[in-house]
């Protein structure tokens, strides 16, 4: 009749506590995230110009900006107040850092110089997107969500 081996020191029971923390490290859920809005207004005479920059946004761009755990990014143009409203969502745990490594890349840093030029911010004191604070963007309270 069969019978199970008894373990040897080669098969131990494994360490509960060390496949505990394995089974939570493979488990840690994603960030939520949080939104984020903002507006400023566009030159009118620069609207057609900031829409094509748009429509084929720079690789670099795109791949720091989900580097830095931005998601869902939307901009939309308001054409009668000639105002520019972007909405996105930050997945990661730590904005500040993430929006200095933005400002590190200089490929970003080329693009905020050339879409700065179309825009007016709405922030006193703001002198441009690479300058950080204040915001060239002018930051917007959320007041209502439905997911």
């Amino acid at each position: 009749m069969w019978q199970p081996n008894s373990p040897t020191q080669e098969e131990a029971v494994p360490d509960l506590e060390a496949v505990a923390r394995q089974r939570s490290a493979s488990l840690k859920l994603k960030n939520p995230g949080r939104r984020f809005a903002s507006i400023i207004r566009v030159r009118p005479e620069c609207v057609e110009e900031y829409k094509a920059a748009h429509a084929n946004v720079w690789p670099e761009v795109l791949k720091q900006i989900k580097d830095c755990g931005i998601e869902d990014y939307s901009i939309f143009y308001d054409k009668d107040t000639s105002l520019l409203f972007s909405i996105f969502k930050y997945v990661r745990y730590d904005f500040a850092a993430d929006m200095e490594r933005m400002r590190a890349n200089p490929k970003v840093r080329e693009w905020w110089q050339l879409t700065d030029s179309w825009q007016e911010s709405l922030v006193e004191g703001a002198t441009s997107s690479e300058s950080g604070h204040p915001d060239w963007w002018k930051p917007i309270e959320e007041v209502f969500y439905y997911p």
